[in-house]
């Protein structure tokens, strides 16, 4: 895997990408935009399923208008945050926090997975519940705090704390980063 991200991080276009003056800036702005867009609509929903807020509307009136929302603003927020990986590829493979957004991310998508693909298939008998049934709102809380995580790391990746050319670090933080340490 490391070879294939030292490879990808020398060709032409990741080099232009990375040194770009206007092009990664550009990208990390988008991204982080359309983490708002995509963030505050899921978020908005998920009160929706907590029972928090919007209890009179209908859980499927209120997610048919933002879903299409969500969806552009997760697609902008993949292809930009993909571009981004692109532009250092083996920066982010070691850095800890972008190993613990991936997992969130991991986490996440598999409870949009079970949400839609089992909970909200359901939804008809419980649209109009002004709290929904404990399963919407378990995957709600799951969601939201994933995606918390997923944004505290993502923010936390621009920082090189824990990178792994600042040794020594702890044993843990070396052997989650897959940091080679040169021996004493």
């Amino acid at each position: 895997m490391l070879n294939f991200l030292q490879w990808l991080e020398s060709t032409p276009w990741s080099i232009a990408l990375l040194e770009s003056l206007y092009v990664w800036p550009l990208l990390e702005s988008t991204h982080v935009l359309s983490l708002g867009l995509f963030v505050g609509t899921t978020v908005m929903m998920d009160l929706r399923l907590l029972g928090v807020s919007f209890r009179s509307v209908p859980t499927s009136a209120f997610t048919h208008r933002l879903l299409p929302w969500t969806r552009a603003g997760f697609a902008v927020m993949a292809v930009t945050g993909l571009l981004l990986f692109y532009s250092s590829p083996t920066r982010y493979y070691f850095n800890i926090f972008f190993r613990i957004k991936v997992l969130l991310l991991i986490l996440a998508g598999l409870n949009v997975w079970l949400f839609h693909s089992r909970i909200h298939r359901l939804v008809s008998k419980w649209d109009l519940d002004p709290v929904p049934p404990r399963a919407a709102r378990f995957a709600a809380g799951v969601s939201i705090v994933a995606w918390a995580g997923v944004v505290v790391a993502g923010r936390m990746v621009a920082y090189n704390w824990f990178d792994c050319d600042l040794q020594p670090q702890p044993a843990l933080i070396n052997w989650a980063a897959d940091c080679v340490v040169p021996e004493p």
